[in-house]
């Protein structure tokens, strides 16, 4: 199913393609429609209480929302930053550990200045799962591992296996105290630009879907198809949006 997904959202990229270079103005406003788009998805698939339309007032216009927490406000902040890094470090064509770990510092820093961008010391519990992530005194190593990875990985998968590759790997390490989940969808859209892909949105309506994909991923035996078919459908109906938005 995966292979047959890719292959239909390759042909969404070529009719993407045909309109580039964008006009200027055009690529701003489609930058971002998505900014507001995966701040909000990404930020309510873990829990965050605004509305996409708040999430926007939040980020464009510097209004504080009455009644809704003010970690609420500083995640859609610390995310719509750490959107802006995506875009920097994408031009560069790498990946590396300090890209993961700068990415998590810029969306972390105003909710937990202490942790930001460090990884964690102590053991963490994922509700909702058997899955125990690896003791904080195997993260170094297991991310320097990943670190050495990136290069064969990018060469031996199309793009968007890739980026589910890269998803599944970080939140199974879980090598921050908490953001784990939002770092890793940076970290899957760093690799989907860097290719030449729209950003890819995760709908928190699918929440359930997407978290048993990633819960068969993290199982033994492990089955990473369901995963690679869920982030490969994100892709395709993201990339059906990007062309949406060109053509209307």
């Amino acid at each position: 199913m995966a292979e047959n997904r890719i292959k239909r959202i390759d042909e969404l990229k070529s009719r993407i393609d045909q309109f580039r270079p964008l006009d200027e103005s055009l690529l701003k406003q489609i930058r971002e429609y998505f900014r507001i788009g995966l701040t909000y998805s990404s930020n309510a698939l873990e829990g965050n209480s605004l509305t996409e339309t708040e999430t926007k007032v939040i980020i464009e216009d510097g209004i504080t929302i009455g009644g809704k927490p003010l970690k609420d406000h500083y995640e859609a902040i610390g995310h719509s930053e750490a959107y802006d890094l995506l875009f920097r470090i994408a031009r560069k064509k790498e990946i590396s550990e300090k890209h993961i770990r700068d990415l998590h510092r810029v969306f972390f820093f105003r909710i937990d200045p202490k942790n930001a961008g460090k990884y964690r010391k102590q053991r963490v519990l994922i509700t909702g799962t058997e899955f125990l992530p690896p003791p904080p005194d195997k993260v170094p190593s297991l991310m320097a591992s990943l670190d050495q990875e990136i290069p064969s990985f990018r060469k031996k998968y199309h793009p968007v296996q890739f980026a589910a590759l890269l998803h599944r790997e970080l939140v199974t390490i879980h090598p921050f105290l908490d953001g784990n989940g939002r770092t890793a969808r940076l970290l899957m859209n760093l690799v989907l630009l860097q290719s030449g892909y729209p950003i890819a949105v995760i709908p928190p309506v699918l929440r359930t879907d997407y978290l048993n994909a990633l819960k068969k991923s993290q199982e033994t035996p492990r089955d990473d198809r369901p995963f690679f078919d869920f982030i490969a459908s994100v892709c395709y109906e993201s990339a059906k949006e990007y062309l949406r938005l060109l053509e209307g």
